[in-house]
């Protein structure tokens, strides 16, 4: 399930939670962040599509492995 961090704009997927926060982690992977579960919303398909969008450039450009 992927999601929106309100407390930030990022989008990220949900692995778990740890105490009271949610663990997200980035579309494309990477380093996982906490954030409260009252500051997480869906991510809309279009939200979605603009982050595996900018992933796919950043990985075109080597910024990513």
């Amino acid at each position: 399930m992927y999601v929106v961090d309100t407390s930030s704009g990022r989008v990220g997927r949900v692995m778990g939670h740890e105490g009271p926060y949610l663990q997200l982690r980035p579309y494309g992977g990477g380093r996982e962040w906490d954030c409260a579960p009252d500051t997480v919303r869906g991510a809309t398909v279009a939200e979605r599509l603009s982050a595996a969008t900018a992933y796919a450039n950043a990985r075109s450009r080597g910024e990513v492995p």
